[in-house]
Formats: structure tokens, sequence, C-alpha cells
């Protein structure tokens, strides 16, 4: 049993170093990349499932997942754009800390997305998927993109 708790031991001491070096958005990113990968795969094998792999449409989803990766890089170097202007301009201030922000909601936006879309998946491999778990990750989407909207104003 001893030998148990030392590899808990390591394993704590392994994610609160990994924690302590990337913080929680690293986690946040971590989880994404994973679930870009679990999507991938279940997408592939609904499509084999069905007879409809092809590596022309293996090759259009690998295409969108790197236009995924774009975006958050995007909204990332937005992120590093207005703390590089808030920490250079001292005229400029907010009445608040800003820590990134446009950033982890984009990977949470894309995280609900691709949850929603490994259910589907999940359900095309013949599992049974409660609707209520389909509509929740679509409320989820959807609060996301209103959260989004009143950042921006927009509706």
């Amino acid at each position: 049993m001893e030998h148990v708790n030392r590899w808990k031991g390591a394993f704590a001491g392994f994610l609160g170093t990994l924690t302590a070096l990337w913080g929680w958005l690293g986690w946040l990113v971590l989880g994404w990349v994973a679930l870009m990968v679990l999507d991938y795969l279940t997408g592939s094998a609904v499509a084999c499932k069905n007879g409809l792999w092809s590596s022309a449409k293996a090759r259009e989803g690998i295409w969108h997942k790197c236009g995924m990766i774009v975006a958050v890089l995007v909204a990332a170097g937005a992120d590093l754009l207005i703390l590089t202007v808030l920490n250079s301009l001292p005229i400029i201030e907010l009445p608040f800390d800003y820590a990134g922000l446009i950033c982890p909601v984009v990977l949470v936006w894309y995280i609900v997305t691709e949850l929603g879309s490994i259910a589907e998946n999940a359900a095309g491999m013949g599992a049974s998927v409660p609707r209520w778990l389909v509509k929740l990750l679509a409320a989820g989407k959807d609060a996301v993109d209103g959260a989004g909207d009143k950042l921006t104003g927009g509706k």
C-alpha cells in the first residue's frame, strides 16, 4: 500500500508542478486539445462504422482542427496585445485587473462545441445519448456566445 501512496504522491506533485508552470489556462488548453483528438477519433469511428470514411474527409477534419488552433492563437494574441497596452501605457487603466479574457472565452466555446460533437459521434456509434445532454451543451454554447456578445455590445 505504501508503494501506491508513493505513486499517488508523485503524480500529485507532477500535476502540481504543471499547474504552477502553466496555470489554469494551460489545463484548459490541454483539455481542449484532448477533446479535439477524441472528437476526431470518434468522428472517424462513426464514418468507418457507416462505411463513409475517406482520406479526403479525414484531411478536411484535420484542416478544420488547424483552423480552430489558429482562432485560439488569434484570441491569445489579442489578449497579449491588450495586456501589453495596459502595462505599457499608464494613461489607460481598467477598473479591474485584466489577466486575459478573450482566449479563455474562445477556449470554453470550443470545448463546449467539441463536447457536443463527441456526444453526436457517440450517438452515431450506437450509444444512447440523453437528449438533455445535447440540449445542455447547446445551451452552454449559446451562453458563451451571449457572454461574448455582451463583451462586444452585440446581440
